[in-house]
Order: C-alpha cells, then structure tokens, then sequence
C-alpha cells in the first residue's frame, strides 16, 4: 500500500486545502479503476473540453448524464434484449456502467451529444473577473524616514 504525504506542499500553497486530498484520493483508488466504457478527453479550445465515451449499443434514452456538486456522472442501463435469440459469440457489452469524473470549479456542461456510438459532453471554464489574474502596481517610492533632530550641539 502507498501512502504519500503531503503536508510539505502545504506550506507553499495558500488556499489548496482540496489538493492535497484529490491527490490522495486519486492514488488511493488507481488500483481496479474500471475501464468500461473507454473514454477520451480532448481540449477543443483555451477554455472548452470535451469529454468523448464509446458507447456502442446504447441509445440516447438509455444514456444519463448528470451533473452533482463538483462530478459529472455519467450513467447507462439496458434491458437485456437476448431473450429468445441465441448468440454464438457476444462480443459486444451492453452491460450497465456509471463514470464519474470530478469538475474543477467554473467547469459547467454546455451540452451532450450522441452520434455513432459515441456520446459527446461539451465543457467550459468561466472564471469570474473576481478570479482571473491581475497586475499589482509597485509603488516607486520608498519607506519614509523620519529624521531625529538632536537638540546638541556640534562638537568644535
């Protein structure tokens, strides 16, 4: 078992309290992550995503996609269709799934699509103004200094 601690990077960061434990969460569950379905994610401008499942056999009504608190969860379930029919080999799973995928925050679903086997999710980023980077001013002027005027007299 891996543990990692992270309390070194704490002392550098202000505000990432959340960091720290997404990153142990993600190391602490990557043993027996599922695979099914397969999944691309794809950067298709500055602050658009998309995410890309294969989802072959499925049709639109039996796709879920919802979003909860910080996840985009993912969801489908089919009635098993091989009543009365005999396969010789099946190779395609229809099998129900459900795949999470942790949002960042300002990351909001723009939309779903599903075409060719293929379920489409269309993300973006808005950071508000509040939160995007701006540029301090440095000032030029330097501490002000008081001078002491002593009441002696300058020695001859």
């Amino acid at each position: 078992m891996r543990r990692f601690d992270f309390a070194p990077l704490n002392r550098a960061t202000i505000g990432f309290d959340q960091i720290a434990d997404l990153m142990d969460r993600a190391l602490s569950n990557d043993v027996g992550q599922p695979s099914y379905p397969p999944y691309n994610i794809e950067k298709t401008a500055d602050d658009s995503y998309r995410i890309s499942i294969a989802v072959a056999g499925f049709s639109g009504e039996d796709l879920t996609v919802e979003v909860k608190e910080n996840a985009l969860v993912v969801s489908a379930g089919k009635a098993d269709e091989a009543e009365g029919r005999s396969f010789l080999h099946r190779g395609i799973a229809t099998r129900a799934f459900e795949r999470q995928f942790t949002r960042a925050d300002h990351v909001r679903v723009t939309g779903a699509s599903h075409a060719d086997g293929m379920l489409h999710i269309d993300l973006h980023r808005e950071v508000p103004e509040a939160l995007k980077p701006r540029r301090i001013e440095i000032s030029s002027t330097g501490p002000q200094r008081t001078s002491i005027e002593s009441d002696a007299q300058p020695i001859n």
